[in-house]
């Protein structure tokens, strides 16, 4: 185990020298930068020949004039004329050479699969952030055992598919797949179990090979982690995770906002945990904390080019749907604690494409933010403007207030009595007064959000609660063939997943 530990100790020097340099330049200075050596690269590529790059990197201002040329991308657009060219093989599309890794991208909506690029490029930005969030344990005084252990991935299956010359899979599985050769060494779980496709035969793999493990770091989804430690701990009658693996200390985690798991998580531990955050999709690493539960911090030299929209009725109707000519800002010009859509361009060959996360600054000057929602994952039937963070901290403040936890809940809006209604399936195992969690649900719903106090005193007239047991979330992901380590339920829910979760409920046991 100490050649483990050494190579862990040399991993944390050589990132070390890397994180030490100063930037002395602001975060807009590093976007243009960043801007520029993207339009570098891809000048040659059909998209930089029809979106005039050479002409761009020439002008007196070549951000001002690339958001003249160049529009707003959604992934329809993006695909229908650019990116099924490089499915197909072509290569010098959207990005130089050929790209033959695809991530598959569908969340839980049950639509096909959206195809994103992996381009080498990516892999390599992906990588070095990766090792930044290495280098951050730094932060911690962890004994010298520490280095002895290993990491664990709960992701997705390395086993990508083959369809002509190109692969595709989760994120994560061709990230794992393209592990740096000295990861392998301390990265668990080993090949055969990564290139399993089954998540519950993975899972299960997992379980009966922990006791041979020494896991010192776990990344990954917060709710599959969960299952996962929840099953070692059942299977060896243990008191906690860390009769098994005494060192386990930090947790990687991304994907869904961790507040509503920390409660249930926390009681598998014997030991304080470190947290750190990741804001990984698969369009590109665009942010990570530095350890002690500090806020994400945008990696604003690591491939991607930020663009921000502010979230707001003026740019997006009450679908989440982009109107014409939105107002666009650069890094420069956000304000702190206003939410703002992201928009991206990537050494993947994203181009002013619009991701469909939302995001608040809550430091500006160290470009620290925190994920708020999706674009279309929110609720404004009525004029309410609920987000996804508004959702998670009413919802905490409620279970601290209750003494209850609710690990997963999604929500739904419809017309009622000829005014409005919300619904809130909350997924919890505890029992408690369903009129009692509504009072105080509501009442911290009104205190958080202006817009939702107002609407509940006209239009938005009733709030109803659905209690459900929790494992009816994972098995409504089953039931749909959306389960695995990337899949997060949706927070909001709508039309025809809506109804298949309602037929789903109707069931009974499944």
């Amino acid at each position: 185990m100490a050649v483990k530990g050494n190579i862990l100790q040399n991993v944390l020097k050589r990132t070390n020298k890397i994180g030490t340099r100063k930037e002395n330049k602001s975060p807009i200075q590093l976007q243009r930068r960043a801007l520029k050596r993207l339009l570098r690269r891809a000048k040659d590529t059909e998209f930089g020949k029809s979106y005039r790059f050479n002409k761009i990197l020439a002008s007196d201002d070549p951000l001002v004039t690339y958001q003249r040329f160049v529009p707003i991308h959604d992934y329809d657009s993006m695909f229908d004329k650019w990116w099924n060219k490089t499915l197909e093989g072509k290569e010098d599309v959207a990005w130089p050479g050929v790209i033959n890794k695809f991530a598959l991208s569908s969340g839980t909506s049950g639509s096909p699969s959206k195809y994103l690029p992996v381009s080498r490029s990516l892999l390599r930005k992906i990588r070095r952030a990766s090792l930044r969030q290495i280098q951050n344990l730094n932060n911690f005084d962890f004994p010298k055992e520490f280095f002895d252990t290993s990491i664990l991935g709960v992701g997705g299956s390395t086993s990508l598919t083959k369809i002509d010359k190109r692969k595709e899979g989760d994120l994560s599985g061709i990230i794992n797949a393209n592990l740096p050769g000295f990861m392998n060494v301390v990265y668990k779980p080993e090949k055969e179990i990564t290139d399993i496709t089954d998540w519950d035969l993975k899972i299960e793999k997992m379980v009966e090979q922990a006791p041979n493990w020494n896991i010192g770091i776990i990344a990954g989804i917060p709710s599959w982690i969960q299952i996962l430690l929840e099953k070692i701990i059942e299977r060896y009658n243990l008191n906690s995770i860390h009769d098994i693996w005494p060192e386990f200390r930090v947790l990687v985690h991304g994907g869904v906002a961790f507040g509503p798991y920390k409660e249930n998580f926390e009681k598998l531990l014997s030991k304080k945990i470190e947290y750190m955050e990741t804001y990984l999709a698969s369009e590109g690493f665009m942010a990570i904390s530095y350890g002690q539960e500090t806020p994400l911090k945008l990696m604003l030299n690591n491939g991607i080019f930020f663009e921000f929209i502010p979230f707001n009725d003026d740019n997006f109707n009450q679908d989440g749907e982009l109107v014409s000519y939105p107002e666009i800002i650069t890094v420069d010009k956000v304000k702190e604690n206003t939410n703002y859509a992201i928009v991206l361009s990537t050494c993947s060959g994203s181009w002013r494409y619009i991701l469909g996360d939302t995001i608040q600054f809550i430091d500006k000057e160290n470009c620290e933010i925190i994920i708020t929602g999706r674009t279309k994952h929110y609720l404004t039937i009525c004029g309410e403007h609920l987000s996804v963070d508004n959702m998670n901290k009413a919802l905490e403040l409620t279970c601290s207030e209750m003494e209850i936890k609710i690990p997963e809940f999604t929500v739904t809006a419809f017309a009622y009595e000829n005014l409005f209604a919300h619904k809130w399936y909350v997924g919890s195992d505890d029992t408690f007064d369903k009129e009692k969690f509504k009072q105080i649900l509501d009442t911290h719903l009104c205190k958080l959000n202006d817009d939702y106090a107002t609407e509940r005193t006209s239009a938005l007239k009733e709030v109803f609660i659905e209690h459900i047991p929790t494992n009816k979330f994972y098995g409504f992901l089953d039931y749909i063939g959306k389960k695995g380590a990337q899949i997060k339920f949706p927070r909001v829910i709508k039309g025809e997943l809506h109804k298949k979760w309602e037929n789903f409920l109707n069931l009974g046991d499944v």
